[in-house]
């Protein structure tokens, strides 16, 4: 993605939420996915705590970042 516009149609992965997200959350599941494997949840400024709470519980969580700075390959 280029520009601030790209980012701006990223949307909260939140049940019922239609916020513009801010961070991404990189996670996996050792049980389905390799080591270096990361899938994204995106998260608005109201949810990033919550959602990251779920996968960090679940010990899935891997790391937290802007979503201007979302590697390539995640997903």
């Amino acid at each position: 993605m280029t520009g601030a516009a790209a980012y701006d149609d990223l949307r909260c992965s939140a049940k019922g939420c239609r916020a513009t997200a801010t961070t991404a959350l990189l996670w996996n599941n050792p049980r389905l996915h390799d080591a270096e494997r990361r899938k994204v949840w995106l998260a608005c400024a109201e949810h990033a705590e919550s959602l990251g709470a779920f996968l960090g519980v679940r010990g899935f969580l891997k790391e937290r970042v802007p979503v201007a700075e979302i590697p390539a390959g995640a997903g």
